[in-house]
């Protein structure tokens, strides 16, 4: 399945929230792992990306997409795009 969910990224100027697009495995009707991910803040899932263009708002996409696999989400958290049930 793909899911939608809201995730925290770390910036020079702090804690900021961005959209992360993933594939995952359900667990059980109300959990699921996440194996890869597709998309963090519509910047892809590798490389630097900024916020707002500001250097102080730039973050690792990568590392933030390699902390997600792996995470058990709850799914009334998230919203689920594509469901292969």
């Amino acid at each position: 399945m793909i899911i939608t969910y809201n995730s925290s990224v770390l910036t020079p100027a702090g804690w900021r929230h961005e959209t992360i697009t993933a594939k995952a495995e359900a667990l059980s009707p109300k959990r699921a792992r996440v194996l890869a991910v597709i998309d963090v803040g519509g910047n892809g899932a590798a490389g630097y990306a900024s916020r707002t263009g500001a250097k102080r708002q730039q973050y690792n996409v990568t590392s933030v997409a390699a902390r997600e696999v792996g995470a058990v989400k709850n799914l009334s958290a998230c919203t689920v795009a594509e469901s292969t049930e």
